[in-house]
């Protein structure tokens, strides 16, 4: 696995686990894609470049050959100077033209790849940094792109530096360009709402562009930060599949154009609706990082690739393999109201059923009886918690479990000590009124002292409390995006720097508290995303936390990131959101398809409910290895089907885990086939369930025939061990 570059063509091949990508330095000194796909030789491949008619396009600039930018895939797409394709950078500059034409002006290959200054980032891998600099203006840019020998991904980035003498401003200033080769694709997107996220949409590629993107300066329920690419062939298991996954956690865009030569040109990240950043001469900006997934073998193999590479070299080392707290949370069980006495009593039923840890919800700081005040005051209330936090944390403790607590730190409510102190502190323009969202408002964290103000008061709290694992949430979305602390000319850079801000307060608070687990939320999966995997291990999956509708929401969220990253719930029903009944045995069957827990009411619990528990955390356990690292095989698809299974499988190909479950029931259905996927078909399995064993070949092509009794929403598991 390594990176080359050939003189003689100066090509650049680099080559990773499953896949090569290649690129050359043409005549024109243009950085031309050549081949992203399956491994290949280091052939001059240029022969290959099929550059369509002339009758349209534009020469390069000083030139009156024929050639034309437009003619070719680009690495790096610019606006003005023949290539009408989507511009991947777009600079304003002191004269008032926008032109720009990045060129070759050298390469560096690095052993490893340099870790971003202002953003959560890949780690490791050997690196290619390709120098392109405008000739006229001095403006340049820095493309780096690095490989894997364990994950058939690349990550890219680009790095924008004002090389000249006069002050430019950046209208546009995307993360990548990634052509396509063939434009009779598919694309695949992660859209949704608050407690319907990651639901998969699929359309036909077509002429022109596709676009989403985030305006909530938040990742967002909406829109997820991740497209893919697929042939229209393409199944879980076979067909070429092109993803995208961008490392960011504020507005971004994701683009793909078909273009009239049979291919596509993908390109995105720093959403520009309502962006500009000026770069002072010697400034420069880092673009958030796209990580790209290239499989040969369909969707899962895809997936898989993603969550190798975000297990392996984004989501913290010292957290991403740990045994993950088991854990009960008040909220669905007390909301706002409760008292010492009633949280010490959750603990209690919770003790001795496997749950090792117990969360405290919002509720316990400032006046805060409910979602009206008391957001950004930092301090106990101690007429709910008399004594402060340490009694609960205490007899937590005594009990041999772990406390958890929740924060909000990026809000404010306008009934609260700090917006009564501090107005300004809140994001809004002067003399317009806010717009409320949960009775809320947002922190401005473009603002050094409003980041120090939160760092201090969390941080404070988890000084001078025994705390073990802490629940970040952010419940609402950017209005009114001004701030106090930027001159009028530099308010469009407010949706970046307040992401830059983010993950300021994120390294000081989580890096100050080593021993502490963090879990990341956002009014359910509104910010699930690869930058805040950087820094929590896990992100709270969904709101909705019914039976029913997670096997979708889980699926669409397992096409990019691994289980591991889900946080997962077994909850009271009827459920809260859905009103719905599900077995309490199919809740705890979904929600063991990540890091699990509970949100109900444990003092409701009868001796049959606890024992019904206990037997759930053990069998969690007996798994809990494979949904940390295991490889996740989907088979029975929710969005099309009466089905949901999975199975998730030893790396090693010694055990796996497989989950089935059935949507409704009906009177004379032809049974159920499950073929499980990922086995090594020459080893020999024993299924404890049936108390058989047989050969992974069997399993995979004759398969298992589920029981269900009758009834709807009902599942079934199989453990498999390598006999």
């Amino acid at each position: 696995m390594s990176i080359t570059y050939d003189p003689s063509s100066r090509s650049f091949y680099l080559d990773g686990k499953g896949l090569t990508y290649a690129f050359c330095i043409n005549d024109f000194d243009y950085a031309e894609h050549l081949y992203l796909g399956a491994p290949i030789a280091h052939d001059d491949i240029r022969y290959c470049r099929a550059y369509g008619g002339t009758s349209t396009v534009a020469t390069v600039p000083g030139t009156d050959c024929g050639w034309s930018y437009q003619r070719c895939l680009p690495e790096i797409s610019f606006f003005g100077t023949g290539d009408y394709r989507e511009p991947c950078v777009m600079v304003e500059n002191l004269a008032g033209d926008r032109l720009t034409e990045l060129l070759y002006d050298g390469h560096e290959i690095l052993p490893e790849k340099p870790k971003m200054e202002t953003m959560p980032s890949m780690r490791g891998g050997e690196t290619l940094l390709l120098h392109l600099r405008d000739r006229i203006s001095g403006f340049a840019a820095d493309l780096y792109y690095t490989v894997y020998d364990d994950s058939s991904v690349i990550a890219r980035r680009i790095v924008y530096k004002n090389g000249g003498s006069d002050r430019i401003l950046l209208r546009r200033a995307y993360s990548f360009t990634l052509p396509v080769p063939r434009a009779d694709l598919d694309i695949l997107t992660l859209h949704g709402a608050h407690n319907s996220e990651r639901q998969v949409e699929v359309i036909p590629m077509h002429h022109g562009v596709v676009s989403i993107d985030s305006k909530r300066t938040a990742s967002s329920h909406t829109l997820n930060p991740f497209m893919a690419l697929c042939a229209p062939d393409a199944t879980e298991e076979s067909g070429e599949v092109f993803g995208v996954s961008l490392v960011y956690s504020s507005s971004f865009v994701l683009k793909v154009e078909g273009d009239t030569d049979g291919t596509a040109n993908v390109c995105g990240g720093i959403n520009d609706l309502d962006f500009s950043w000026r770069l002072e001469p010697g400034e420069e900006l880092e673009t958030p990082e796209v990580v790209v997934a290239y499989s040969s073998e369909g969707l899962g193999a895809m997936s898989r690739a993603y969550h190798d590479a975000y297990r392996n070299h984004l989501i913290n080392e010292a957290r991403v393999f740990e045994h993950r707290p088991l854990l009960v949370n008040n909220w669905e069980a007390t909301y706002f109201t409760f008292d010492s006495d009633k949280l010490c009593a959750i603990a209690d039923a919770a003790h001795g059923t496997g749950i090792d840890t117990f969360v405290l919800d919002d509720g316990w700081f400032g006046i805060r009886n409910n979602d009206r005040s008391g957001l950004g005051d930092w301090v106990v209330n101690e007429e709910k918690l008399g004594g402060g936090l340490r009694r609960i944390i205490d007899h937590v403790h005594s009990l041999g479990m772990k406390f958890g607590l929740w924060f909000e730190p990026e809000m404010v409510n306008e009934d609260s000590e700090l917006y009564r102190a501090h107005p300004d502190y809140a994001i809004g323009a002067p003399d317009r009124p806010h717009s409320y969202s949960r009775h809320q408002f947002v922190l401005d964290l473009t603002r050094a002292e409003v980041r120090d103000y939160i760092v201090e008061s969390v941080n404070s709290v988890l000084r001078d409390n025994a705390i073990d694992y802490v629940k970040w949430d952010f419940n609402r979305n950017i209005t009114e995006s001004w701030s106090h602390g930027r001159d009028a000319e530099r308010q469009s850079e407010f949706a970046h720097r307040y992401a830059l801000g983010l993950y300021d307060i994120c390294e000081r608070i989580v890096n100050a508290n080593p021993k502490v687990f963090f879990e990341g939320c956002a009014g359910g999966g509104g910010r699930f995303d690869p930058a805040m995997l950087y820094y929590f291990a896990q992100i709270w999956t969904s709101d909705d936390t019914d039976a029913e509708e997670r096997t979708r929401i889980q699926w669409g969220t397992s096409l990019v990131y691994p289980l591991s990253a889900m946080s997962c719930h077994v909850s009271a029903c009827p459920n809260h959101q859905t009103t719905r009944t599900t077995s309490i045995d199919t809740r705890a069957d979904i929600a063991h398809l990540g890091a699990t827990g509970y949100e109900l009411d444990t003092t409701k619990w009868t001796d049959e409910d606890r024992a019904t528990v206990a037997r759930q955390t053990a069998k969690y356990r007996s798994i809990q290895d494979l949904v940390l690292t295991g490889d996740l095989y989907r088979i029975d698809d929710p969005y099309r089907s009466n089905y949901f299974s999975v199975a998730l499988v030893a790396r090693d190909k010694s055990e796996a885990h497989v989950v089935v479950y059935r949507r409704l029931g009906s009177p004379n259905r032809p049974p159920k086939r499950l073929r499980l996927r990922g086995l090594d078909p020459d080893k020999r399995y024993y299924i404890a369930e049936l108390d058989v064993t047989l050969s992974g070949s069997t399993l995979m092509g004759v398969g298992l025939v589920p029981a269900f009794p009758r009834g709807d929403f009902l599942s079934i598991t199989y453990s498999l061990r390598e006999a």
